[in-house]
């Protein structure tokens, strides 16, 4: 038996993408936690499952065993996901340092608070703009004014607006809609195609005509002493649209069923606002709206007990991570609005970490506030609400309808989509 058909130790039976799974991921994970932490499963061509918070952390930080950079290891394609799915190479999560840090840092520069500060405007024209499209009939789904992220991110970049549904609704069927279904197939071999070359048409105008946005400015540096291409331009701008498009939608989705479900919690968030920041990171920790992202393994090595060869697939259970008690969370099938520290990892740990995770807190903090404020007594039929069929990469909801006290606009009612 060659080395790459020896067996893997220990083994069990585990799909992040199965129904099983999805039906309840918090019991799933739980269930290989306390008794396997680190597992092979023979599952999607077979790969190791890292689901407590010391090995999750460490293998994050290790760069040099547990790769991000794209290769044929496991098949082809976007290689955080397990299995790959046909996506645009994106940088720089699949990249490696030290190449990783030439692009990383320029992006940093985009992502870093100050720079988000000035989107504070943008962010809530939006937030407003979303209620008020709904604020009158006293119904909605709360899946569709919770765009905001879509909007603000597919503006900021500099993409047409009036596609900002399409970009939100490709991205998440690609991530979450079983891969035999016909959403799946229309999302990654019809809409994701013509948007990118949309998105590439985007770019050759900013280049022959600069901007006031993100394509722009990324146009305009410079790598390694040479100009950034197009090409580069568009796969980080495909990145930045992957993660800004599902994500945090879904915390907010679902930070809003639990509210519902407990309304002193509710209440207490709208008397005292400024709870709200603090909430958000516990519900980033317990929702982890992305739930896992894959690594290979790039050289033989002892990991915990097991013996992992180069060429294996990993995935790194965030959601997994941030229920370990062993990572300092007491009580952590629980939320706690109050619980600080929080060192929860559902924006990554090390190199990789999340450059959106200053957008993503921004906007979720805000959308939370202007749906608290503006529909408080808000009633959610959980027997309606539809979640994601996969919840491998995401967790969220299809659909969440809602009923509440109709209430005014705030802006004009022919506001448009704009740039503010």
């Amino acid at each position: 038996m060659t080395a790459e058909h020896e067996p893997r130790c220990p083994v069990v039976g585990f799909d992040h993408n199965s129904r099983e799974h999805a039906a309840d991921p918090v019991a799933s994970y739980r269930a290989l936690r306390n008794t396997h932490p680190v597992a092979w499963t023979e599952s999607n061509g077979g790969y190791w499952i890292l689901s407590d918070y010391q090995s999750v952390f460490e293998a994050a930080r290790d760069d040099d065993v547990f790769s991000s950079a794209r290769s044929s290891a496991g098949g082809e394609g976007l290689t955080v996901v397990i299995p790959k799915t046909p996506m645009h190479l994106h940088i720089p999560i699949e990249l490696d340092p030290p190449v990783f840090r030439s692009y990383r840092k320029i992006i940093n520069a985009l992502t870093a608070p100050a720079a988000i500060a000035h989107m504070t405007d943008k962010i809530e024209y939006y937030c407003t703009w979303f209620v008020d499209r709904v604020i009158e009939q006293g119904e909605c789904d709360f899946t569709d004014i919770i765009g905001v992220p879509a909007i603000v991110t597919i503006d900021w970049l500099g993409l047409p607006l009036d596609e900002w549904a399409r970009y939100a609704w490709a991205h998440q069927a690609t991530l979450a809609r079983p891969r035999d279904s016909d959403d799946f197939k229309k999302a990654t071999q019809v809409e994701l195609p013509r948007l990118a070359e949309q998105m590439r048409q985007t770019i050759s105008a900013r280049h022959a005509h600069p901007q006031d946005d993100v394509i722009s400015i990324l146009l305009a540096q410079e790598v390694d002493g040479r100009p950034f291409t197009e090409d580069e331009v568009f796969s980080v701008i495909d990145l930045l649209i992957a993660g800004g498009t599902v994500t945090t939608s879904n915390l907010v989705a679902q930070s809003l069923i639990w509210l519902y479900q407990h309304p002193d919690v509710r209440q207490r968030l709208i008397d005292q606002p400024d709870l709200i920041d603090r909430a958000v990171e516990e519900f980033l920790r317990y929702f982890s709206p992305t739930q896992a992202l894959a690594r290979t393994i790039i050289q033989d090595v002892d990991f915990h007990g097991c013996q992992m060869k180069a060429g294996d697939r990993a995935l790194l259970a965030w959601s997994s991570a941030n229920r370990d008690e062993s990572g300092g969370f007491s009580d952590p099938d629980q939320i706690d609005i109050d619980r600080w520290p929080n060192r929860h990892m559902s924006f990554g740990v090390g190199v990789h970490r999340c450059a959106g995770s200053h957008l993503g807190r921004a906007i979720g903090r805000r959308m939370l506030r202007e749906v608290l404020a503006r529909m408080p007594d808000y009633v959610i039929d959980l027997d309606a609400a539809v979640p994601y069929p996969n919840q491998g990469a995401n967790s969220g909801y299809i659909s969440v309808p809602a009923t509440f006290t109709p209430g005014p606009r705030v802006l004009p009612a022919d506001a448009l989509i704009s740039r503010p």
